[in-house]
């Protein structure tokens, strides 16, 4: 009983951190389809409560939020929480396995890039954040 009180802590405090970044939360297939069949670019951090979520990819990803180049929408899935609005979103990750936690650049609905776990996971924050800034520069007009 007090695990499940802890990791609902967790968890609420990994969703807050990316509200709080300025992310708005998917938590539904709708939800998901809605924000990435939009024109436009858009960032979605698929969050979780790994470590490397914690201490690498959600500082990354709140520090994008202040780069001079922005993609119009930045959202977030959570992985292992939401799975059905996490699944639907790994939908339009064509040609990447699954993988958290991650960010997905895409535009118009279309894939462009991703920083998968692999590239995040025993890598500094700034490490990552240097990925996203490369692609937001090269994909993002």
């Amino acid at each position: 009983m007090e695990f499940n009180f802890f990791m609902n802590d967790v968890v609420q405090v990994a969703r807050q951190e990316m509200v709080t970044a300025g992310y708005q939360e998917l938590k539904t297939t709708e939800d998901v389809d809605t924000a990435l069949q939009d024109k436009g670019t858009t960032l979605v951090m698929v969050n979780s409560v790994c470590g490397c979520a914690g201490g690498i990819a959600r500082p990354a990803a709140a520090y994008m939020r202040n780069y001079e180049v922005k993609p119009d929408r930045f959202v977030t899935v959570f992985a292992g929480q939401d799975k059905e609005a996490t699944a639907k979103a790994r939908d339009y990750f064509k040609g990447y396995a699954p993988s958290s936690p991650s960010f997905a650049l895409l535009k118009d609905g279309e894939i462009q890039m991703m920083v998968e776990r692999h590239e995040i996971e025993g890598h500094e924050p700034i490490q990552v954040v240097q990925k996203l800034e490369k692609a937001f520069d090269e994909f993002i007009k």
